[in-house]
């Protein structure tokens, strides 16, 4: 946690840079004898140009202190081990604003949401520990069409989809409330060539939304939408739903409740949060990836809301009191799936408490939970203390996927202009 950059001026540059320092501990293999210690280094750069114009470079370097295979390099090799893995250097790169023509994000995806969500909700492109790419996404607009195109690893061939939204009453003339009426189509390929060979997907998804309520603040609108796997006969899924969103310069609120069909291993949100893992061996006990994995037939209800709260004002992601991210899927077959991000900061924003939950699969054999969590305490302007720690699971060659843990805690410097 660091002090928000001041805003930028026009024509100026503000920048921050900091260092972390602090011990590592790996427990890949699920024993004691498998325990490898690190001595971690953090440098960052941050450089603000302003509203469009950003860019936030560094990565960790892990150098070994103990453990792992006899003779292995001092600093970790899978951290380093493909021309992916140096996307990591690039943290976030923001090109144009959201009321830009044109504008592009590329790092670390971390929930990621491709427009209408259906396809891909909630992703996370580094949930594999040993998979360290940059993703990138691309918006523009051009009369009623609004598109965007993204990439999960700009250095590798993995996930690449697009979105386009007409906006219908553009097409009837000039609007006071643009965009009420919307019709999208998305497709996203996975190509499954990096972070690990996996089978290749395609996905394909229609959607149609209206907003139906505007109030100064906020808005209720209803969607419904039909998918499925192009030439893959029987696979298929369609959905409704209702959504509202919220805003005041105190509270940023985002809530979804949709009931979906799915039929032939098809469902919407199939590159969610899991998918990083689930793409090379599915929670439950097919022991299969998620393309090959069975998929009953039937239906979901799901859920989502987004909820950011800050006592004075909402600033940057960094400035805000309460920060709640909670999607939920419940299956009529049993099966349920749930991730959610809570972080709060306290004592006059000197101290950050963030914990994340994945589980995947809950109700049946062999469910999937991952937990973490992290904790930042400045004592003054410029130094802070950090611990994390959690659990994880490493991709083996064969395509496994092995529980482990970390911990870490160490000191961090920063200075900001």
């Amino acid at each position: 946690m660091g002090p928000p950059l001041p805003a930028s001026l026009a024509g100026g540059w503000h920048y921050l840079t900091r260092v972390e320092a602090s011990g590592l501990a790996l427990l890949p293999s699920g024993g004691a004898e498998g325990l490898e210690s690190y001595a971690q280094l953090t440098p960052m750069l941050v450089l603000d140009g302003g509203e469009e114009l950003g860019i936030n470079l560094g990565a960790p370097v892990r150098l070994r202190v103990g453990g792992g295979v006899p003779g292995a390099r001092l600093v970790r090799r899978e951290d380093w081990d493909s021309l992916s893995d140096w996307g990591q250097l690039v943290q976030a790169l923001k090109l144009g604003s959201d009321s830009s023509p044109v504008g592009l994000w590329a790092g670390a995806l971390d929930s990621y949401s491709l427009l209408s969500g259906h396809l891909v909700r909630r992703y996370s492109n580094r949930a594999n520990p040993d998979y360290h790419p940059a993703g990138a996404f691309l918006t523009g607009a051009i009369g009623p069409v609004y598109a965007e195109a993204f990439s999960s690893d700009v250095l590798g061939a993995r996930l690449m989809g697009a979105e386009v939204a007409l906006d219908l009453a553009h097409l009837m003339g000039p609007q006071e409330q643009p965009g009420r009426y919307t019709l999208a189509l998305s497709a996203v390929h996975d190509w499954g060539r990096a972070g690990g060979h996996s089978p290749q997907v395609t996905l394909a998804h229609l959607d149609g939304t209206a907003v139906m309520l505007v109030r100064p603040g906020y808005e209720l609108h209803v969607l419904a939408g039909w998918g499925g796997r192009p030439s893959v006969g029987g696979a298929w899924g369609a959905v409704a739903g209702v959504g509202a969103d919220a805003v005041t310069p105190t509270l940023d609120a985002r809530l979804r409740l949709e009931v979906r069909g799915q039929r032939g291993g098809f469902r919407q949100g199939f590159f969610g949060p899991d998918y990083e893992l689930a793409r090379l061996r599915a929670a439950g006990p097919s022991g299969l990836p998620v393309v090959e994995a069975p998929f009953p037939n039937g239906f979901s209800v799901y859920g989502e809301a987004v909820v950011g709260w800050d006592a004075v004002r909402l600033g940057g992601l960094r400035q805000r009191h309460l920060h709640l991210s909670l999607g939920a899927e419940a299956f009529t077959w049993g099966r349920v799936d749930v991730d959610g991000r809570l972080a709060v900061q306290l004592a006059e924003r000197r101290v950050e408490v963030a914990v994340n939950a994945l589980a995947a699969g809950v109700g049946k054999a062999q469910a999937r939970f991952l937990y973490s969590g992290e904790v930042r305490w400045r004592f003054g302007g410029w130094l802070y203390a950090v611990g994390q720690g959690g659990t994880l699971l490493f991709a083996a060659p064969d395509g496994t996927l092995r529980p482990g843990a970390f911990a870490s805690a160490g000191l961090g410097v920063d200075h900001a202009r």
